[in-house]
């Protein structure tokens, strides 16, 4: 059984990166385990939940994701990002494109 699991993913890692080639776009080049893989991600919840969640109560769903909306929108905009040189996401995109 556990050859078989093996197998199936060795296949879908196989699709992944046919499907990232296919797209001319590069895979993560890190090890599995390594706690840097997903830093800028798992630093992303944890502010998103420091900043925007922690100590509210929503009424509603609707409530909830309003706030959350309006503070990705901040998030991407407004704040300064130390993983981007100090600049939001927004305008080192805008940057990037500028200089390729």
């Amino acid at each position: 059984m556990l050859l078989r699991s093996i197998e199936s993913g060795q296949y879908t890692a196989n699709d992944y990166l046919d499907y990232c080639q296919a797209r001319q776009l590069r895979p993560s080049v890190g090890k599995t385990g390594i706690c840097w893989d997903n830093a800028v991600a798992e630093s992303f919840w944890e502010s998103l939940k420091r900043e925007c969640l922690q100590g509210r109560v929503f009424a509603t769903r609707a409530e909830a994701r309003r706030a959350i909306f309006r503070w990705i929108n901040w998030y991407n905009t407004s704040r300064l990002h130390t993983t981007l040189d100090g600049v939001p996401p927004i305008e080192w995109e805008q940057q990037y494109r500028q200089a390729s």
